[in-house]
């Protein structure tokens, strides 16, 4: 047996990490046969040597991780979970990835290796499709990822688009002008825009036509040169939308397409452009399929649990 204690270099660093251990302390005993003890400035650890220097590893990392992309129980029990599988230094490979959006907003971070993935094939690609789980961040980081091409001045424009009202657009029976029909289906794309950005800041890109939102259907005989591009929802597309979307890309354009096969509003979801594209461009050169599951969802922890749920009902 063999007992050894970290210590913390203040008050703020140990109530962090002592807060992000808190939710996982059992199981952490539990899985190694160890005895934690969090007191003070300090982490005492009792239990079989090895064991002792394995987490004493962890908790280091958790250290570091505080210092660069942030902490919270979430995250804490993802890299948990990556550590008990044998994935080293989880905060160093999530760390090397860094998205900056605004100077007056924090940069943003993947959470899980598939988000790293994700952000690396949007990187790479010209055409990026990410498929995944609500909460597994699709939209929110092809938004930074545009948002930080726009500020480096390596697009000279942001569209953010997606289906209206299901897949059919038919926003006739709403009240009010086209702009308050459509804004409760672009609504999301807002939100995630608000994260990134400061509204000073919006208000000016929208005045300046940099950042543009608009349902589908207005990319219809459009070209997109230097832009990156948007497309929400995609799993609501019907292989027509698909098709005309993918060919406004322009030169010095990239596009980043999400969507959940889990919620197709369509009559037929046998019907999805989504669905239809990864089965037939899956071997183009430039255009990446990248798959995110529940593993990689960043919302409440419930989410995650409601998924698992969800998918184990409807696969039995």
């Amino acid at each position: 047996m063999s007992t050894n204690t970290i210590h913390f270099d203040n008050a703020s660093e140990a109530r962090e990490i002592g807060a992000a251990l808190e939710a996982m302390l059992e199981q952490i005993e539990c899985d190694h046969h160890l005895q934690l003890v969090v007191r003070d400035l300090a982490i005492q650890i009792n239990g079989p040597e090895a064991a002792v220097k394995k987490i004493m590893g962890f908790i280091e990392n958790l250290r570091e991780a505080r210092n660069s992309t942030g902490l919270d129980a979430q995250s804490m029990a993802y890299a948990y979970e990556a550590f008990n599988q044998g994935v080293e230094d989880i905060f160093e490979k999530l760390a090397s990835i860094r998205v900056d959006v605004s100077p007056r907003k924090p940069a943003v971070f993947p959470r899980t290796l598939g988000q790293r993935m994700y952000l690396n094939a949007i990187a790479k690609n010209d055409i990026t499709f990410g498929i995944g789980p609500a909460g597994t961040g699709k939209t929110y980081l092809a938004m930074a990822m545009a948002i930080s091409a726009l500020l480096k001045e390596e697009v000279s424009r942001v569209i953010l688009t997606r289906p209206a009202i299901e897949a059919g657009e038919s926003l006739g029976f709403l009240p009010g002008d086209l702009q308050q029909k459509i804004l409760p289906y672009l609504r999301p794309l807002y939100d995630a825009l608000h994260l990134m950005m400061p509204a000073d800041s919006i208000e000016h890109h929208f005045e300046r036509g940099t950042i543009e939102v608009a349902p589908l259907a207005y990319m219809r005989g459009r070209t997109l040169n230097h832009a990156f591009v948007i497309l929400d929802e995609a799993q609501n597309t019907t292989p027509q939308q698909m098709f005309m979307f993918l060919t406004r890309l322009g030169f010095d354009s990239k596009c980043a397409i999400t969507g959940d096969l889990t919620q197709i509003d369509l009559p037929n979801r046998n019907t999805s452009g989504l669905i239809e594209a990864r089965s037939i461009l899956g071997d183009i050169r430039g255009l990446e399929f990248v798959e995110l599951t529940q593993r990689d969802v960043v919302r409440h922890p419930l989410v995650q649990k409601v998924i698992e749920a969800y998918q184990e009902k409807r696969s039995s």
